[in-house]
């Protein structure tokens, strides 16, 4: 229904701002073409007045050749007679123009004026050419024909028709201005009849229009001044228009709905409380465990620090004692240059494996890859650690089919894992235990299995040892690197590594390798 209303007084409004853009647009419309004709005539007028002034010019010049001679002022007379030329031009093009807009009862007589003009011009300008080429040597007021031509042609006949040309332009401009006069006067009364009708048409019809909409609207904000302060129960219950009838339904289902969410917040709240309360637990656990991180790492430095000092203060030592002495052999030399070799190997050893550590982390390992076959390169790290520990059994259990198996890996940082699980085995086990080696195959993997008889590992330790610089509690060998080298390597094949621990019977360290193919 508000629509309805909306629409009648919008269809009023758009009706009032019709008429006055059309009356607009028209009054602009006929304002130019008046304009366009008012400059015509002007235009008209000025060249006429430009052609007479030019035109007697020209006859004064010729005069002076009748007195003067033939040949006193031909450059001049050429030139007068291309600008009445020119003018004559200009003014039948502006005439053409003006009949096209004013039509020809308007502008009756212009262009055949122009052209008796024209005849005329040329006429004088060659009774003037007559009179010099006759020789008359008789004074010149008793030169008939000279008599003649200044005081008829020029003085009665040119005067009147350049007079009459120059009087019919002044009323074509008197009558356009005449014409512009009386459109502004229409325009403006009309205008002001438009607005005297329009004007308290449309203010009534807004004033309507604010009663309309003034009461729905306070009902409204009624409605959510109630809301807000938490009155709930159906704060519209008056009937509105069809419009306000859907916002007022659409408020009171609002309503209802924020008394919903307040008692669901209410729930939320109590349910928010208690996982805030969890989280508060689990951050407490997080920030043990970063202190616990963080006792490991400071753990970690001082063990560099020793590991460090131990080699550098060997090395200070050797090089001190040497050069203290007062005679040296070469046994001497050598033995103190062995020793320091010894000690800077193991510096750069620590080192390296430091470095790995860092390039792992930022995901910059350098893998040389290439297609090997497995079985060869565990068979030569089980023939490698048997030679060494010949009273211990490292034995490889495998299947005949596995032989041709190919992976596409680093051999040398294989190597470097083997011989860190080994070592682990062999570190962790008594020596009469056996180590037993294992490889397994699926249709996109390669498990290698390393199995020892050891102690084992407790379920504390198993958590943690692949991080770094953790130690198992009963060894204080080797700065806990190992284990996350191993599996730095691993994981940049694509890979795994994980173990498998029962204390009292052993650890199953496990690496799996995706295959590769030749």
């Amino acid at each position: 229904m508000y629509k309805r209303k909306l629409f009648y007084f919008g269809l009023t409004t758009a009706f009032f701002l019709f008429l006055a853009l059309l009356s607009t647009a028209i009054s602009s419309h006929l304002t130019r073409e008046n304009l366009l004709q008012s400059n015509i005539a002007h235009s008209l007028l000025v060249e006429h007045e430009k052609l007479s002034s030019i035109s007697y010019r020209l006859f004064k010049q010729l005069t002076d050749e009748i007195i003067f001679g033939q040949n006193a002022n031909q450059a001049y007379v050429r030139k007068k007679q291309n600008l009445i030329q020119q003018s004559l031009n200009q003014i039948k093009k502006l005439e053409i123009e003006q009949r096209k807009a004013l039509g020809i009862s308007f502008t009756k007589g212009s262009i055949e004026d122009t052209d008796e003009l024209v005849r005329m011009i040329d006429e004088i300008t060659i009774e003037f050419r007559a009179v010099v080429s006759s020789g008359n040597k008789a004074p010149l007021n008793q030169q008939a024909q000279l008599k003649r031509l200044l005081e008829v042609t020029i003085d009665d006949q040119f005067r009147e028709a350049i007079n009459s040309a120059v009087a019919r332009q002044t009323r074509v401009v008197t009558a356009i201005n005449a014409k512009m006069d009386m459109l502004n006067t229409t325009i403006l009364w009309f205008a002001i009849g438009l607005g005297a009708l329009s004007i308290p048409l449309i203010l009534y019809g807004c004033y309507w229009l604010f009663n309309q909409l003034y009461q729905p609207l306070i009902l409204i904000a009624n409605a959510t001044n109630s809301i807000a302060l938490g009155h709930y129960q159906k704060p519209i219950s008056v009937k509105l228009d069809d419009e306000f009838e859907e916002l007022a339904t659409s408020i009171n289902q609002l309503a209802l709905r924020l008394q919903e969410h307040e008692n669901n917040a209410i729930q939320s709240r109590k349910q928010l409380e208690q996982e805030v309360k969890q989280r508060t637990s689990e951050l407490t656990e997080a920030n043990l465990l970063l202190t616990k991180i963080d006792s490991r790492r400071r753990q970690f430095i001082a063990d560099v620090s020793h590991e460090l000092r131990t080699p550098l203060t060997i090395i200070r030592g050797e090089a001190q004692v040497t050069l203290r002495m007062q005679s040296v052999s070469v046994d001497d030399f050598n033995q103190t240059l062995t020793s320091i070799l010894g000690q800077a190997v193991g510096l750069s050893r620590l080192v390296d494996d430091l470095l790995l550590l860092t390039r792992a982390e930022m995901n910059q390992i350098g893998l040389e890859v290439l297609p090997t076959q497995i079985m060869p390169l565990i068979r030569t790290e089980v023939a490698k650690w048997q030679k060494l520990n010949l009273s211990r059994s490292i034995a490889c259990v495998t299947h005949s089919d596995l032989d041709d198996l190919v992976v596409t890996i680093d051999t040398q940082r294989i190597q470097q894992v083997l011989a860190i699980l080994f070592d682990n085995a062999i570190k962790y086990s008594k020596s009469d235990q056996p180590i037993d080696i294992s490889l397994h195959k699926t249709e996109s993997l390669i498990t290698i299995t390393i199995k020892d008889h050891g102690e084992g590992i407790s379920a504390a330790e198993v958590d943690n040892i692949f991080e770094r610089f953790v130690r198992f509690s009963k060894h204080s060998e080797g700065l806990g690197l190992g284990l996350p080298i191993a599996k730095a390597i691993i994981e940049a094949h694509d890979g795994s590594i994980s173990v498998i621990s029962t204390q009292g019977q052993g650890s199953v360290f496990s690496i799996s390798l995706p295959l590769g193919h030749v």
